[in-house]
This record gives structure tokens, sequence and C-alpha cells, in this order.
């Protein structure tokens, strides 16, 4: 069975935290890849991918980007990437630490198991959130209960941004075709893998508040997500009819 792993971890400004997210994740065992979507991070965060190549050449690649394009845009460029490299289980991963390497073989363990796409929850075994103000729980929280109950998900953690999918999840998207750009893109991910008939697993994490760099949140990514949550209420979602071509 192919078991090769890559971790797409987008970046904008993280030198406090890459070198070190990136070295914890090589120290694995499993043999993880990771791909970096730099958005011209003037901090030199693509300088230290750079340098930590020439150590990692067979392990470490970087897909460097003219500006700030959003979260999501960065995920379906990693996406593609991994999908044209035949990557058979592909993760989305903060590079901040608020999610914990260790974690990613829990992932990658749920899918061998049976899913076609592991979440790692932060709500479905109560609230496991460290070090974040209590409104910004309680937003989340709650963001995930209207999710939920809009677009009949059987999902507790409907934001979360760590996980792993299988490639046949991703071959079967129209990538081109997601539309929202910040933390909706989430949302909208995991909604049309549900729509596809894909098999989806929530396994607990416990989310540590990064305690290096700056955090990307802010109300106009809450924004996108409410208002776009309600127009994939009445959207169809279709697969992917194209086979995707893997470069040898």
């Amino acid at each position: 069975m192919d078991d090769s792993k890559i971790v797409i971890i987008p970046t904008y400004n993280e030198i406090e935290n890459i070198e070190k997210i990136t070295r914890k994740v090589f120290s694995l065992e499993g043999d993880y890849h990771i791909l970096v979507i730099d958005d011209g991070s003037p901090d030199g965060t693509a300088d230290a991918v750079k340098a930590l190549q020439k150590e990692f050449p067979d392990r470490l690649f970087m897909i460097e980007r003219s500006g700030k394009l959003g979260l999501g845009t960065a995920y379906i460029t990693g996406f593609k990437w991994a999908l044209e490299h035949g990557y058979e289980f592909i993760f989305e991963m903060d590079a901040d630490f608020s999610h914990a390497p260790k974690d990613l073989k829990r992932l990658h363990k749920a899918c061998v198991d049976g899913a076609d796409l592991a979440i790692g929850s932060r709500y479905c075994d109560g609230v496991s959130v460290v070090n974040w103000p209590i409104g910004r729980i309680i937003m989340s929280y709650y963001a995930s209960v209207y999710v939920r109950k809009v677009l009949s998900m059987n999902v507790y953690d409907c934001t979360a941004g760590f996980k792993c999918y299988r490639r046949a999840v991703l071959e079967k998207i129209d990538l081109d075709k997601i539309e929202m750009k910040g933390y909706g893109f989430q949302i909208e991910m995991k909604y049309t893998t549900m729509k596809l008939g894909f098999a989806i697993a929530e396994v607990p994490i416990i989310f540590i508040n990064r305690k290096e760099g700056v955090s990307k949140m802010s109300s106009g990514i809450f924004g996108e997500a409410f208002w776009g949550v309600l127009k994939l209420r009445f959207r169809t979602i279709t697969p992917r009819q194209e086979t995707t071509e893997v470069k040898q």
C-alpha cells in the first residue's frame, strides 16, 4: 500500500516557528514530507526554508507566492502539487505549534483505519483549547454549532484546520470551484467531502494557542464564513470528472 505523506504548511511571517516545526515533523517516524506555501513573508520565512532544504533536499519543498492570497488558495495550490507528485496522504497543519506534530500520526492512523478525511477536532470530546481568550473560544465553538445546524453536518469542529485527506478525496473534489478563501474554506472543504459520500472521522486533539508570531485571524474571516455557509446550503455539489495525472 502507498503510504507517502505530505504535510502542507501555509506561512506568512513565521520566522519564529518554521525551522522548529519542520525539524519536529521530520523527527517523527513515518517519513513525513513537508510542502511550505509562503505568501511573500517579509520576515525571511522563505529564506529559512531554503536554508533547511539544503539539509532535507528530498523531504522539504516550497512554493513561493507574491503576496497574501488567502488560506484557501494556499491549500488548493498545495493540494494540486501533492496530487501531481503522487502523495497518498495529504495533511493540513499550521506552522505555529497550535497543532501538535505528534498528532499527525493519529490522523494518519484514522485514515489507514478507514476514514477518507480525518479531522483533528477541538470539540468532539468537550472543549480542548488552551490559552485562547474566552470570547474567541465561544465564537469558534458556536460557529461550529451554527455550521452543523445549517449544513446538517455530523462534525463537531467544522472550522478545524488540522486534517488528513486520502488523495481520492482531493481527486474527486473540483478544487477550482471552491469559493471561500479564509477559514470558511475549511467548512467548504468538509461539506464538499461529506456531500461526495466520503467517510469523515474526528480525532480529539488539544489545540494550544501560538506562543510565538502573530495570529492571522480577523473579523472579516468570520463574516465570510457566516454568509458562505448560507450559500453552501443551496449549492449543488458535483464531483470532478477529469482523472488527475501523476508525474513520474
